[in-house]
Parts: C-alpha cells; structure tokens; sequence
C-alpha cells in the first residue's frame, strides 16, 4: 500500500514526514488555494520537506496541446525527473494529453475519476495512477469503495501496469475498506493519516506497559 498526503500545508508535512511513512504529496487548485501560496512556492517548499518522494502536481489547462506545454514545463521547472506527476482530469483533451505525455516520457495521474470506465479508458491511455474519488461518490448515493474495488479488479484482470490511488476520504473506515478492496494507494490528508494510526486501546497499552515497568528497567542507555 502507498501512502501519500493530499496536501499543501507545510507544517503538517514536516510534522507527518518525522514519523509516517509516506511515499509521496498530492495537490490541486482547491489544495493550493487552501494553503494559501502560489504553486511555485507551495511545490518549492514541498520538495524540501518530502526528499526523493512522489509530487502529483495538477494542471489548469483544458485543451490538450495546453495540457501537455503545462506538464512539461512544471517538470522541467521543478527539476525533479521521474517523481513528478501530471495529474490530468479524465476530460476528452484529458485524455489525449495522457498520450501523448507517456509518449514524451512524463508520468501521468488520471484525476476526477467518477467511473470504472473513466478509469480503464485512462489506463489505456497510460495513466501511471487514476485517482477515484470515494467520498464524493458516496455524496451523491453512490457506492465509492464498489468502484475502487470494479476498477482495482480490471487492473489486475486485464494485467494493467496503472496503479489505483484512491482519494477523496471523509473516514478511516473509506481507507480501511478501499485497502481491502484492492486499491494499490491512498491519498488522504494530514487529519485522517493520523487517525489512522491511533487507537484508544494501543493509549491504554503503553501507559499500562509505562507503569508496570518503571521500576523494572534498570540497564542504563
């Protein structure tokens, strides 16, 4: 399973990079607009934080040849070779840019994925990612966990090297449920990585293990 953090809030990703073990940052316009800095300093400061990780940096153009100039000229901007990601929404131009941006040589995330379908269209576009939406879905009466696991199970059946990376989460329950169903990655921001590791009974552990062994322990380090 690949964790990434969707997010641009710089001091939750110091403070989650300290510990978790995280794979990547994902962002986009509504992310960006939240953490309050233009993309080039909001990206900047990122790849500071997060090494040699993954950034899946989502473009703004809606006609393809635009797609495509914008992609390329974030990664030569950014300089960061084979860890940067061209989220592209699944729109018809969408998808022609996906084309012909593994063609070049660039890494594509599929985005704003709804669908089964959108997603196999994208991967045989040559999305690296495609990113269902879960909680949107649910929103709507939808089923998002069903189209995470329809669309993990036509990776593995049609033997697709595209990854599923779901996001949109309102629960750790979505994450839990998404990880069984198949998917091969989550996106999910600061709040929620960190419920996800929390337990009252694992508090309750350690402060047992705190004072049954205080006076036990006595080999000095």
């Amino acid at each position: 399973m690949i964790y990434m953090a969707d997010t641009a809030d710089l001091a939750a990703l110091k403070d989650l990079y300290s510990f978790f073990p995280l794979e990547g940052v994902t962002t986009n316009p509504t992310i960006l607009k939240q953490s309050g800095n233009k993309l080039s300093v909001a990206i900047e400061n990122i790849l500071k934080l997060i090494g040699h990780g993954m950034i899946h940096v989502q473009v703004m153009s809606e006609e393809a040849e635009d797609i495509v100039r914008e992609a390329k000229t974030y990664k030569n901007f950014f300089d960061i070779g084979d860890n940067f990601y061209a989220k592209i929404p699944v729109t018809p131009e969408g998808y022609k840019a996906m084309t012909i941006l593994k063609d070049a040589g660039i890494n594509v995330t599929a985005t704003a994925i709804f669908t089964q379908q959108q997603a196999l269209v994208a991967a045989k576009a040559g999305a690296d990612f495609v990113a269902p939406y879960v909680s949107r879905l649910d929103n709507i009466s939808s089923h998002g966990i069903e189209v995470v696991r329809d669309i993990a199970k036509n990776m593995n059946d049609f033997k697709l090297p595209t990854k599923v990376l779901a996001a949109s989460f309102k629960t750790v329950d979505q994450i839990h449920r998404v990880s069984m169903v198949g998917s091969h990655s989550a996106t999910v921001g600061p709040e929620l990585l960190m419920q996800l590791i929390k337990h009252p009974m694992t508090d309750i552990s350690v402060a047992t293990f705190l004072e049954d062994g205080k006076d036990l322990y006595d080999i000095s380090f």
